[in-house]
This record gives C-alpha cells, structure tokens and sequence, in this order.
C-alpha cells in the first residue's frame, strides 16, 4: 500500500511539479528519501504541527528538528540540506550577471548569497574598473557593526583581487532592511580606510528577507 502511495506521489510530482501540493505532502515526498521503508505521512504532519509551517521546518536547528520523534540525524540533515542547496542554485543563476554597474543589478547579484542564512553575515564583491566583479565572498558572520568586523581585513580582501571599487552587503535578521545610525557610522569608516589606499566604497546594500535598500542611493556615500 505504501508503495502504491510513494508511486503516485512520485507521478504526481513528475507530471504536475510541486506547485499543486499540500504543504505537509511535498514534505512527505522528500522524506521518502530519508526513510525509504517507511510511511512518511504521519511524520510530515508531526513536523508541520510542530513548526507551524513549511518553512519553519527547514529553518529550524538540527537539534531541534531531532527533538520531534522520527526524525533522526539523516533526517534532518536532508531537510537542511535543501534550503542550503536552494541557496547555492539561486547564487550560481545569478551569477550570470557579472557587470554591477547599477544598484539593480547589485541587489539581484547579492540576494540570493543570504537566502535562508538565520544569521548576520557580511559579504564584500570586489570589482574592476569596469564594475565587472573580480570575485565576491563572506567576510564576517555577525552585523556589520560588530568587533568581528575587521577594516583591515576588508582593505586587504580588496587590495588581494587588485579592485578598483568595492560593494558590501550584510542582512538584517529583522526583517526591515533600513541602515541603522551605527550601519551608516561603520560604512563612513569603511569608506574612508578603502579612500587611503585608492579604493572607492560603491556601495553598501542592507539585505532583508527579498528586500534591499542601498546606501549609495540613500546618499550615504557621498
């Protein structure tokens, strides 16, 4: 019987992607492939009773989606396996887009990069003259604000790919993706240390959710 089910499901699937499921049954369709010789069903519901909610589920810690019983480490190592993945798709689309030379197009290359990220995290892209990008990578996990941020480690990130212009990124957990009085005090600073060594700050995009405000657009910068 339980086979007969995972066979339709998986038609199901095929045939009409997972657009027309139910929450609780396109959770029920990956877990098959956590625990192929079990009923899924009754576990996706006790998830979603739960968490509340789909996403909830793949944003919960490990820990506590092992707290639900059923699941175990292989479990919830495939539900966190997909929001991470998802992220690492969205980024390699937008990778595509290799010239940055709007705030447009900046906040499209960058959204992505904090896809499901439950933390701060500060990103930095260096670019040539031509604003084509020279490389983009994660700098610091916590807010830009924070003693982790180091300039010196930006000024060094930026001197190290030979850039001529640099953009930062952080999100904001909140939800509200408006600069605070301590972002635009930190962005002067950053501004002014790339200055001493002929790098220009372009800008500094605030991340939050599918939001983005940039600094440079806000006048910051000038």
């Amino acid at each position: 019987m339980h086979e007969g089910h995972r066979q339709r499901l998986k038609k199901r699937f095929r045939l009409d992607g997972l657009d027309k499921f139910e929450d609780h049954t396109a959770l029920e369709l990956l877990l098959f492939y956590a625990l192929p010789q079990h009923d899924t069903n009754p576990l996706a519901h006790a998830l979603m009773d739960h968490f509340g909610k789909l996403a909830a589920v793949f944003d919960a810690p490990m820990e506590d989606l092992m707290k639900v019983k059923g699941v175990g480490e292989n479990t919830a190592l495939l539900i966190k396996l997909i929001p991470q993945m998802s992220r690492k798709y969205l980024v390699s689309k937008a990778d595509n887009v290799i010239c940055l030379n709007t705030t447009c197009k900046a906040g499209k290359y960058l959204l992505p990069r904090f896809y499901a990220h439950r933390n701060e995290v500060v990103y930095i892209v260096c670019l040539d003259a031509k604003c084509k990008v020279l490389g983009c990578i994660q700098l610091f996990e916590g807010n830009v604000n924070s003693a982790n941020v180091s300039i010196r480690k930006i000024i060094e990130t930026a001197l190290s790919f030979n850039a001529t212009s640099v953009i930062l990124a952080h999100n904001h957990t909140s939800g509200i993706a408006l600069p605070s009085a301590d972002d635009e005090k930190t962005t002067i600073l950053i501004k002014n240390a790339l200055e001493s060594v002929s790098i220009r700050l372009s800008d500094h995009i605030i991340i939050a959710d599918d939001d983005f405000v940039s600094m440079a657009d806000n006048g910051i910068l000038r």
